[in-house]
Formats: C-alpha cells, sequence, structure tokens
C-alpha cells in the first residue's frame, strides 16, 4: 500500500506532499482508497461532504466501530501524517481477518477531506462538515488563494456541492471512532515507547492579522514618510514568539501575503495567519490577546491600521476517559499524552466516542519531508489497531 500510495501529490524538488483538497492528487489519493476499499470486498461509499467509506458490516446496522484518518496534506507536507492512520486501518483489517476474527459490529474506515485546510485555509472541513461544526453558507464563503470557491472546486473534482451539510444520521451509525496517527513530537521516542494513546487535544485557532499602511515608492520615500506595514508585522512576530514563550504556549505565523509585492514597492497590506495553541483555553484567549495588544501598539507608531480576525477555534478536546482507559489496557498500559495538533477525531469527539493511537516519530518533525517513522514501529501500531479494534468490535 505505501508503494501505490508514495508518488501521489509528491514534489519532486522538495520531496514534500502538495494534496490539497479537489485537486488531481487527491483523486488520485481517493481512487487508491476506493480500490483498497474494492479489493477487499468492503462496501464503498461516499457521504454528502466527501468523505470516503469502507464497510465491513451493515452500514445502516449501528453501533459501528470507525477508524481511518486523512490523505491529504500541508504544503510540501511528510507522508505519514493522516496517511499512516489510513493505511494501517486497511492493514488492521487485514490483521483481524488473518486471526480469523469475528466482528460483532460493524467496522468501517474512513478517509475525512481537506482536513489539513491547505487550500482554503480552514481545518478539518470534511469532520466539520458532518459535525454540523461547519454550516453550507460558511463553507460556500471559502475561498483558495486563487479566489476559486470551495463548491466550485468540489464541482470541478465531480462531487455535488449542493449536497454539503450536518450528517447526523451517520453520525449516529457510529459507536465509536478511533484514529491512528503518528504522534507530532518526541514524547514517545523519549519513553522508549512505539505506540500510546491521547488524553486530550490542546484547544486551538487561527487568527488572520491585516496590516494596513500606504504603498509607496522603496527609492524615493523619505523612512519617517513612510507607513510600512511590513516593519508592524515583522515586530509582531516576534512579539508572538515572546508572548507564547512566556506562557507556556504555542504561537507561529507561518503564512503571509503582501500586496503589491514588489521589490522596490513599500507594501501596502501585509496580511499574516497565526495559528496558536496552548494547554488550556484561557492561555490561549490570554496570549492571542497581548499578541493583538502588540500589533496595535507596534502600528499606531508605525501609522498602520491593525484588524484581526478570528477565522477558526476548537476548544480543548477532552477524549471520552473510558474510552481511552479502555485502549490503554488493552494494549497493555501504553503511555497517554496529550497534543497540541488538532485532528478529525478531536472534532467528532463532540458527537460521538473517540480515541487516538499514536506511533513513535523519532525525529519529532512533522509537517515537513522529514517527517518519519520506523517500519517496526508502524508495524506496531498497526498490531495495536487490530487489538483495539478486535476489544472494542469483535466482543
Amino acid at each position: 500500500m505505501w508503494r501505490d500510495l508514495t508518488p501521489i501529490g509528491r514534489d519532486k524538488t522538495t520531496n514534500g506532499y502538495r494534496r490539497y483538497a479537489w485537486t488531481e492528487a487527491d483523486a488520485d489519493c481517493r481512487t487508491w482508497f476506493k480500490e483498497q476499499a474494492q479489493n477487499r470486498g468492503l462496501t464503498y461509499e461516499v457521504d454528502r461532504n466527501g468523505n470516503q467509506w469502507a464497510w465491513l458490516g451493515d452500514p445502516e446496522a449501528g453501533d459501528a466501530i470507525v477508524t481511518g484518518s486523512h490523505l491529504d496534506s500541508v504544503p510540501d507536507g511528510g507522508a505519514f501524517d493522516g496517511p499512516l492512520g489510513v493505511v494501517s486501518s486497511f492493514a488492521a483489517l487485514d490483521e483481524l481477518r488473518a486471526r480469523g476474527a469475528h466482528p460483532t459490529k460493524p467496522l468501517a474506515i474512513v478517509n475525512f477531506g481537506d482536513e489539513e485546510g491547505a487550500r482554503f485555509g480552514l481545518a478539518c472541513v470534511g469532520s466539520r462538515l458532518t459535525a454540523g461544526q461547519l454550516t453550507r453558507d460558511q463553507a460556500y464563503a471559502l475561498r483558495d488563494a486563487d479566489g476559486l470557491s470551495l463548491p466550485r472546486a468540489m464541482e470541478r473534482a465531480g462531487y455535488d456541492p449542493d449536497a454539503i451539510g450536518p450528517d447526523p444520521e451517520r453520525l449516529a451509525r457510529i459507536g465509536a471512532f478511533v484514529e491512528l496517527h503518528i504522534e507530532q513530537g518526541r514524547a514517545l521516542d523519549d519513553t522508549n515507547n512505539p505506540v500510546g494513546v491521547a488524553s486530550a487535544i490542546w484547544p486551538h485557532g487561527r487568527w488572520r492579522f491585516d496590516f494596513h499602511g500606504e504603498a509607496n515608492h522603496a527609492g524615493t520615500t523619505r523612512i519617517e514618510d513612510r507607513r510600512d506595514p511590513m516593519l508592524t508585522y515583522a515586530n509582531t512576530v516576534l512579539a508572538a514568539r515572546k508572548k507564547a514563550k512566556l506562557a507556556g504556549a504555542l504561537a507561529t505565523f507561518g503564512k503571509v501575503s503582501v500586496e503589491p509585492n514588489g521589490v522596490n514597492a513599500i507594501a501596502s497590506l501585509v496580511r499574516g495567519w497565526l495559528d496558536s495553541r496552548a494547554a488550556d483555553e484561557e492561555t490561549l484567549a490570554a496570549v492571542v490577546g497581548e499578541i493583538e495588544r502588540a500589533a496595535v501598539e507596534r502600528g499606531q507608531r508605525d501609522g498602520v491600521d491593525v484588524r484581526v480576525t478570528r477565522e477558526s477555534f476548537t476548544p480543548v478536546v477532552e477524549f471520552a476517559h473510558d474510552l481511552r482507559d479502555q485502549l490503554s489496557g488493552l494494549l497493555g498500559g501504553v503511555p497517554i499524552l496529550p497534543t497540541g495538533a488538532g485532528h478529525d477525531a478531536g472534532i467528532l469527539s463532540a458527537s460521538v466516542p473517540t480515541a487516538m493511537l499514536f506511533v513513535r516519530n523519532p525525529t519529532g518533525v512533522s509537517h515537513s519531508p522529514a517527517e518519519t517513522a520506523g517500519e517496526d514501529d508502524c508495524l506496531a501500531g498497526v498490531a495495536a489497531l487490530a487489538e483495539v479494534l478486535e476489544g472494542l468490535a469483535c466482543h
């Protein structure tokens, strides 16, 4: 499976992946998923929001045990973030069949669409729509960097955008959802464990900072006459690092756009996107508030108008304690650890019992071509997921 999936959407220059929602690479990943389902004789379907499902057993029976993850990527992302969960799900099902296990509940594997939000700027679109955490109107308002709307992109990819929206009937089928994912950190490596169980997801969000200045000539405008938004932006980036470090939180400006974006022109507008995360919502709100205040204060000195828009927010997610503890018990008491990364499991946790398994990442690097996991650890993840699925669905 890895051999077939690895080349899809891989950039030859960076070796990173560019599997953006509703693109050719995304379509190729979806074809791969469908083929894996059909090769195993599973019932294949696509829901109203474009998420793919592969069912063993009656999809309508209810109390299903669902696993899976996503196949899309961030710009120049790694090979494991998302795909490891999907590949491992199919491999775990193969392992169950090899053991002769007989599920008494339906089993399903899912590929949630547009989890990373790389194209339209909002993470977990497929699961948010399904769970009713993103309205149809909000989804229709999403645009990519070229101005193409989400519904238009879906339509071009052969899907019906008129159908998108909450899907409570599908959620009602699910008894539990377990997502396997590469660890995006080094906690497991530090404790020499190949597999762990998630305890919680830190609250996190994305904020757009618009710095409005005045375009002018870089070679003729005196320093004292400038209203340069790049200065305010640069100071805000430094402030974000300082405020987050003092609070034990995380704050990152990882995306920026500049207008008119000329080498010999002072910018009229700099737009930067802040990603911030913390162990609790009070700390997160305080950190973002301090970053905004620093931006406004610097903007007043620079003659720059600062406007901040919250584009997304996910509150703290405490995974179902009974399910989490059951997984840890099934796996012999593996470590339980929190994460700062968002996942589809976090979105679904408000609607159904959810849990996560993590596979060791020896470098701790993620969202990068350097992301990696050893083959033995990946196989340990498959074995762990098979144990979990057998424990949940076969007894």
